[in-house]
């Protein structure tokens, strides 16, 4: 299932970035993704409406600096 969440996230960073899909690991940074914090908010939404959920904008997304912060947090919503 980590997967198939890290798949859909390096996916919508790939699009939403312009970053080259092959470049983006769990070890990721988004600060190396040249991302900040209104793109955070956009992948947090784009991110509800790919996995269904709601008011994840809510949650406290600045302890996360790595992809795979991100993925494992949204497992965590998930199950």
């Amino acid at each position: 299932k980590i997967d198939m969440i890290f798949e859909k996230i390096v996916a919508l960073l790939s699009e939403q970035l312009g970053v080259d899909a092959e470049n983006i690991t769990m070890d990721t940074s988004f600060e190396e993704l040249g991302a900040d914090s209104v793109d955070v908010v956009d992948l947090t939404m784009a991110v509800e409406e790919a996995f269904n959920l709601e008011d994840l904008a809510d949650e406290n997304l600045s302890d996360m600096t790595t992809v795979g912060d991100f993925v494992r947090f949204l497992q965590t919503k998930l199950d």
